[in-house]
């Protein structure tokens, strides 16, 4: 028998995560990881919570003079982090 087609092993766990729905959340999970990276140490310590839902990423902060300096950061964070995901995921951030 022979092989008309031929995918590698990155495009048949493409279409995997495709079919069950996964590419999102798994795209989600690595913007709320790279979230550190993006802030800094400092802000990271003082993230109580962060999650992404319905295209909002919800941070709540410890510190209320960081939630105001991020209020003012809110829309270059957004495009960093949906540049980082490769697509338009987060289209608003909520700071609590």
């Amino acid at each position: 028998m022979r092989r008309i087609e031929t995918k590698t092993i990155k495009e048949l766990i493409r279409e995997a995560l495709e079919e069950m729905d996964l590419e999102q959340k798994l795209a989600e999970r690595e913007v709320v990881r790279s979230w550190e990276d993006l802030v800094g140490k400092q802000v990271a310590r003082a993230t109580r919570s962060i999650y992404i839902r319905d295209g909002k990423l919800y941070v709540a902060l410890r510190s209320s003079v960081i939630r105001n300096e991020l209020i003012y950061l809110r829309n270059e964070l957004k495009e960093e982090l949906n540049r980082r995901a490769g697509k338009e995921l987060i289209h608003e951030i909520v700071l609590r």
